[in-house]
């Protein structure tokens, strides 16, 4: 299936707001309520909408912050860690990245005596670099075609 113009119209709605009507994304992109159903529902078929979900905030939900932290694997952890990472509650993001880092971790912590104890569970596979997040200056954005609409 090819995204066109118009799919990608019906992403950009529903990466703002996944919960609008189909009937208000219709209006918007000129077609009938089915067939933004009828459009959606093939680009879930075919992976490409993978979910949908709510946006939370991690202060408000009782983490004082956020930080990015870089994982540089001991010979032999890097297995034991990729298996260990999908247990942290912590971990909002995990990537296994190219360069002198293994993995790039996004996490929420409660407080600074929380991160020293993440921090001290993570360095029996590797050494890290930590880097405390102050503020999103880009969060969320949308998936755009990359073509520049008239």
């Amino acid at each position: 299936m090819k995204i066109d113009a118009l799919n990608w119209q019906i992403l950009g709605h529903l990466q703002k707001n996944a919960r609008e009507s189909f009937s208000h994304i219709g209006r918007e992109v000129g077609l009938t309520p089915p067939a933004v159903a009828e459009r959606v529902k093939k680009m879930e078929d075919l992976g490409i909408i993978e979910g949908y979900g709510a946006k939370i905030s991690y202060v408000k939900a009782g983490h004082q912050f956020k930080a990015i932290i870089m994982l540089r694997a001991f010979m032999g952890k890097l297995k034991p860690f990729l298996d260990k990472v999908k247990s942290l509650e912590e971990v909002v993001n995990c990537y296994r990245i190219t360069g002198n880092e293994n993995i790039i971790m996004e996490v929420v912590l409660r407080d600074q005596s929380h991160l020293e104890k993440f921090i001290d569970e993570l360095i029996v596979y590797g050494e890290c670099r930590t880097h405390i997040v102050l503020s999103n200056v880009v969060a969320h954005a949308p998936i755009k075609s990359g073509i520049k609409s008239k």
